[in-house]
């Protein structure tokens, strides 16, 4: 684990943003029946450009998730799966096959058009991680799919403040970098863990949407007691250049995801993201030709 400050790059302009919405997530299921919530991409929260969905999944009943999510396709967007527990191994129409263990990532750009299943390889034991759809912009929704599968090894853990230490998937926190490499959206993506009294500040590109979701224990974030969240809230954040995370109550583990809005027009149809309804129904026309 290295080391770094938690004080912000010289020249900022020390905007600290605050919490503006708070969401809970609505149980559903998709896949093969596989039990989740989702966070983003329901009634409480359509989108938050460019973010088009967040589901947790979170269980240790088999039955729940053990039909898995089987061959599928997608188009126009990229998916993030980010493991906390368990084992699940993915594959594609192109021949390839991976596997997401805990404290992995696979971050997977469908471009235009691919056909991949996700299924457990467990059949007991806790299941548990968080996926994340991130739009793409008209420009590179045609572009060749490709997969960055991230072992636990290689996300850096960077220890900020007593008490507080993040895991980088992606973005720059404190100098360290970490191995997602995704050009079109600019993204922050951190697990940050906050022992009981710690405090951290930091640095969100100023004009990227952004928010924080927390799955273990309670934290406040922001200046105040409006921005205090528990586990299984969302808190969508205001625009600024920093965030400040306590825990003043409770340990605390959250994401907090960033990325810069595209302020395109949106076509959503299931798994198909385009601009238009007429890429909408051309899309539907080469999945059938089978031209994924």
């Amino acid at each position: 684990m290295s080391t770094a400050s938690n004080r912000l790059p010289s020249g900022s302009a020390g905007t600290t943003r605050q919490v503006r919405q708070i969401v809970r997530g609505r149980p559903t299921s998709d896949g093969a029946g596989v039990k989740l919530t989702r966070v983003i991409g329901q009634p409480g929260l359509d989108m938050l450009d460019p973010f088009l969905m967040l589901d947790e999944f979170r269980s240790d009943q088999a039955d729940d998730y053990i039909a898995g999510f089987p061959s599928h396709p997608h188009r126009g967007f990229e998916t993030v799966t980010y493991m906390l527990a368990g084992r699940m191994r993915h594959g594609d129409n192109q021949g390839n096959s991976g596997l997401l263990t805990a404290g992995s990532v696979q971050w997977m750009t469908a471009g235009r058009g691919i056909l991949h299943s996700e299924m457990p390889e467990q059949e007991d034991g806790l299941m548990w991680g968080f996926q994340l759809w991130v739009n793409l912009p008209a420009k590179d929704k045609m572009t060749a799919p490709r997969y960055q599968d991230i072992a636990p090894e290689r996300i850096p853990e960077v220890r900020l403040a007593d008490g507080a230490s993040v895991r980088v998937i992606a973005g720059d926190i404190g100098g360290v970098r970490g191995p997602v490499e995704a050009d079109a959206t600019s993204p922050v993506y951190i697990d940050l863990r906050l022992e009981h009294g710690a405090a951290v500040d930091l640095p969100v590109p100023p004009g990227h949407n952004a928010f924080v979701y927390v799955y273990q224990g309670q934290a406040r974030v922001g200046d105040g007691p409006s921005g205090d969240l528990a586990r299984g809230d969302l808190g969508v954040l205001e625009l600024g250049d920093s965030v400040r995370v306590t825990a003043p109550q409770a340990p605390a583990r959250l994401i907090l995801v960033a990325g810069r809005p595209l302020n395109e027009p949106v076509a959503k149809y299931g798994p198909f993201v385009m601009n238009t309804p007429q890429q909408i129904a051309q899309t539907i026309e080469d999945f059938r030709a089978g031209r994924f």
